[in-house]
Parts: C-alpha cells; structure tokens; sequence
C-alpha cells in the first residue's frame, strides 16, 4: 500500500557508488576490466582510455573516484600519466597496476601521486576489495609490493627530518606504508584510533606534510 502522507514514508539512504575508470593501452585487458566494474555492485564505470592523452581529455571531465592505471602505456607511461592528471584531480585515488614488481617505479608511482599499487595477477575480489580499501582511504598494495616497500623503507638511510620520529612514529609511517588503515594501524599497535591520530599528527607536524601520502613519500625519499 502507498503511503497515504509522503513525509511518514521511512527513508531509504543509499551509499553512493564508487565512479571508476580505466586506463589501459590493450584493448583485451580493458575490456576485461570494463566488464567485471559493469557487473560490480556498489561501482559505477565511468569510463576506458587506451591512451595517455585520451585520458587527459576525457577523465578530468569525468571526475571518478577512482583510476585503474596501466603502469606500461604506449608512448608514455602511466607513471607520466597519474603525474599529469594529478594536479587536475586532486579528489581521485590512482591505482597503479603492472605485470611485475620494480621497487624504482613502485617509488615514482608513489611520487607521482598514486595511493595504490597491485599485480595484474591480483584476482578479481581481491582487485574489488582493493577499490573499496582505496576508496576509504587506504592504500591498497599487492604483497609482494608491500615488501618491497617495507625493504626500502628499513634499509635506506632516514629523510631529513625523519631521524626526529620516536619509534612509535616510525612504526606508524611504515604501517601507513603498508596500506594499512588507520584503525588497523591501531588494531597493530594495540593502542585506541585516537592515540594514533595523535602519533600521526605529530609525524605530519614533524615531516611538515599535510597528508598521509605526502608524508610516506617523504619518509621513503632516496
């Protein structure tokens, strides 16, 4: 029976879908992906490019939240391509994907402004799961990448102003560097969100950032 007074009707909130996109220069991958986001529940496929200045033309305009990123493109790389769009969507995530993990453009996807990195192996819930994770603001990461992230971080010698980090800060950065979020960075550490909040801020204020992002990419500086 309908509602004989519209405002005694209970309303329904609904969660907004995750707008994604997709670059990729091989037509048979794209269309893979382009498929599994179609059928995704809570995504919304906004769009596919095959090339770096398809996507500058067409993603800006598009405004997803979320960007697969073929990190070997024809012409150009996608590394060239997150930096490129970047400053022109300072509201998406950019989630690198690749065939193989190289700590040298695992660094310069980071630097370029990618919060995410995954192997093309990466299964289809996993790739899902890992959308979400980014759309939350976490930073997804295959494991065989969060090692080499982990590696780097523990055997290169401290940025400048990282050496000012207590342990418990340091253990923070290279939880956040894990992709972790900050209530599993909480969980880890067996401390409240609150408590790490506070040891966040403090790394920011230290590292003089002002995002988490920033604030790996500088603690994980050559």
């Amino acid at each position: 029976m309908l509602c004989a007074v519209m405002s005694s009707c209970p309303m329904v909130e609904t969660t907004p879908l995750i707008k994604v996109a997709i670059v990729e220069d091989k037509r048979e991958e794209r269309e893979s992906l382009t498929n599994l986001l179609r059928k995704s529940d809570g995504i919304e496929w906004v769009g596919a490019c095959g090339t770096v200045q398809e996507a500058l033309q067409v993603l800006p305009k598009r405004k997803p939240n979320i960007v697969l990123m073929d990190i070997h493109l024809a012409g150009q790389s996608g590394i060239d391509c997150v930096r490129q769009l970047r400053p022109l969507m300072q509201d998406t995530q950019f989630m690198m994907l690749t065939v193989v993990e190289d700590h040298d453009k695992i660094f310069d996807s980071l630097s370029a402004g990618a919060t995410g990195y995954l192997l093309k192996s990466t299964s289809a819930p996993k790739l899902l799961e890992a959308i979400e994770e980014l759309h939350r603001g976490g930073s997804p990461m295959s494991g065989q990448i969060a090692r080499e992230v982990i590696r780097f971080f523990q055997t290169k010698s401290p940025a400048p102003g990282t050496e000012d980090l207590t342990n418990t800060e340091q253990r923070v950065l290279e939880l956040l560097a894990r992709g972790l979020l900050y209530k599993d960075v909480a969980d880890r550490l067996e401390t409240s969100l609150s408590t790490v909040r506070t040891h966040i801020w403090h790394i920011y204020r230290k590292l003089e950032v002002h995002n988490r992002t920033d604030a790996i990419r500088k603690g994980l500086r050559r």
